[in-house]
């Protein structure tokens, strides 16, 4: 504290960080953070898309040599996300094949039974582990997948096969780059002709050199514009797979000799179990968006505090941060980043502790976190980009591969448009505890006060709720025609529900930030994100009398006071971030 008992600004920053990483960032972020600024991890100009992949895999290999036991951090989901939001901010290509080989690929053989495999050379990454599911006809249909493997009881053993062309494993990271590699691969299980379902089986796919392994066949894709990774078809042509390649639990176990046990019923839940880590990998992608979104904030805001402009005198000059016009998307970003980041943090706590019938709700959350986050990042990303002009486009500078990656982010571990549509369907049926109305009329509440904001956000997801259901009791031609009536609000209500959630995040932790200026700063950045969601509202909101006509008149000014009192604190809440000196001194436009 200073003399003047106003608090410091590195003290603030200190106390905001350590609400944002929960108290962990010296105990579980420290070593990631301090990683992926060295040296080895710093921005290369004028590789090719090949050198940079080579470059990623190279990383990778780094990141191993610090990973104490791959099977454990696949099984930690605060250290796995950990990772994750420091490695893209320095190479999404890598950050990719990080989530690809620790969470899909070990995190799939961690989650099943261990039946005595050697993985010795996938824990010195030797070889490279991937994740074979989608098929190129089969995005987000993946329970049809049409790949097989087949029983061979002379062996006992498996025969992994492509029937069709439209069966092709689509995009996986499959090329030569990166040396050896071998993958958890989703096929229908066949066993004398039954079809039991879609289960993984352990397959190598290239020799030390990278080349294919006979019966293997790997086309490269054309080069995407998201992260730079080695996206290929691969197809399987009659592979014999040993006995132990079927990863087996409680969902499915196959004897030697043929017999097949379930405690699944259902093949499509024998699917959704053998898949489970898309789930966690719908957490590694947020955390990936987090980390990428966050930095690009900091850099942004520095970059207004030093880059100087006109002023409106003849002659003055101020820094970009001083205008309003420049400062208040920025403002608004922060306010979206710390919600962000805090509903993530809620979200992995909530699913690493969850147990049984829990399951099936946090995994809801989970998903709709992850759609809503990714694509709250592309938004802060872009405006982040653009606030720094040319100096926004240049990749040395942290922000354009990085934005480019979140594409990436919002279409793998299920497309985020599906993901909305399919929890609002759940929600519609009984997957949603709506908050009840506040008693309290609203001409005796203020915008000034955060339960009334929450109250309103509340609001918002009930009317939602209310709306799809009077579109799903219509009469419709058919239950195609009911559901694309219903669709659209059952989405605004998988939003809504999501949004309350992430301003809630944010008045916890301004309750559990120490009082005075940090408690201060973050409800101030509550009431700039509630604000906005009511002002997006405010016709449903007054047109259901849950405002008035004059609270609705006043939004603007209620917005523009808080942006008055956020303003000076800009850059405290961006250095809560805790960005590395050692990266942001790599980024031509910070250090010129």
């Amino acid at each position: 504290m200073t003399d003047s008992h106003i608090p410091d600004s590195a003290y603030v920053s200190a106390a905001l960080a350590d609400v944002l990483f929960a108290g962990q960032l010296g105990a579980t972020h420290d070593r990631w953070r301090q990683l992926f600024s060295s040296a080895p991890f710093r921005f290369q100009e004028g590789l090719t898309h090949r050198e940079r992949i080579d470059l990623s895999y190279d990383r990778l290999r780094l990141v191993n040599e610090t990973v104490e036991a791959p099977q454990v951090l696949a099984n930690d989901p605060v250290e796995l996300t950990a990772v994750h939001e420091w490695a893209g901010a320095v190479d999404p290509g890598m950050a990719t094949i990080v989530a690809i080989h620790y969470n899909l690929f070990f995190g799939s053989l961690v989650d099943h039974e261990p039946a005595g495999r050697d993985l010795g050379e996938y824990v010195r990454a030797d070889r490279i582990g991937t994740f074979l599911c989608t098929e190129v006809a089969r995005g987000n249909d993946a329970v049809h997948m049409l790949t097989t493997a087949t029983f061979d009881r002379t062996a006992p053993g498996f025969v992994l096969n492509t029937p069709t062309p439209a069966a092709a494993k689509f995009m996986p990271n499959t090329s030569p780059a990166g040396g050896a590699k071998g993958a958890v691969v989703a096929a229908r299980l066949i066993v004398d002709g039954t079809d039991h379902g879609v289960f993984l089986f352990l397959t190598p796919l290239s020799d030390a050199e990278g080349s294919p392994l006979p019966g293997v066949e790997v086309r490269p894709l054309p080069q995407t514009a998201s992260s730079p990774v080695d996206h290929c078809a691969t197809t399987f042509h009659n592979v014999r797979l040993p006995f132990d390649a079927l990863l087996q639990g409680h969902h499915g176990r196959l004897t030697p000799d043929g017999e097949f046990t379930s405690a699944l019923g259902s093949p499509r839940r024998r699917f959704l179990q053998s898949i489970g880590r898309v789930t966690m990998g719908k957490l590694c992608m947020t955390a990936h968006s987090l980390g990428v979104m966050r930095h690009a904030l900091d850099v942004a805001m520095r970059y207004a505090h030093t880059r100087v402009t006109s002023g409106m005198t003849n002659g003055q000059r101020v820094p970009l941060i001083a205008h309003r016009g420049h400062h208040t998307p920025l403002l608004d970003a922060a306010a979206t980043t710390y919600a962000a980041t805090l509903l993530q943090r809620s979200v992995v706590r909530q699913w690493d502790r969850a147990t049984g019938e829990e399951r099936e709700a946090y995994e809801r959350l989970t998903a709709i976190s992850k759609a809503w986050i990714t694509w709250r990042a592309r938004a802060v990303m872009t405006e982040c980009r653009e606030r720094c002009g040319a100096q926004g486009l240049i990749q040395a500078n942290g922000i354009a591969l990085q934005l480019a990656s979140i594409e990436g982010t919002i279409t793998a571990e299920g497309d985020n448009q599906v993901i909305m549509q399919k929890a609002g369907g759940e929600m519609l049926l009984g997957g949603v505890d709506l908050k009840p109305e506040s008693e309290i009329a609203p001409a005796h509440r203020e915008l000034t006060d955060p339960q009334h904001l929450q109250d309103l956000l509340a609001d918002i997801e009930r009317i939602s709720h209310t709306r799809a259901k009077a579109r799903l009791r219509q009469r419709a031609a058919s239950p195609l025609a009911r559901w694309n009536a219903t669709v659209t609000p059952a989405v605004a209500l998988a939003d809504a529900h999501v949004h309350r959630l992430a301003a809630e995040s944010l008045l916890t932790a301004a309750d559990q930030a120490p009082s005075g200026l940090p408690a201060d700063l973050l409800r101030a950045l509550h009431a700039l994100f509630a604000l906005r969601q009511v002002a997006a509202h405010s016709g449903d909101l007054l047109a259901r009398e849950r405002m008035t006509a004059d609270q609705v008149e006043h939004l603007p000014d209620a917005v523009d006071a808080v942006l008055g009192f956020l303003e000076p604190h800009a850059l405290t809440l961006t250095h809560a971030f805790a960005i590395p000196e050692a990266l942001l001194e790599t980024h031509p436009m910070l250090s010129t």
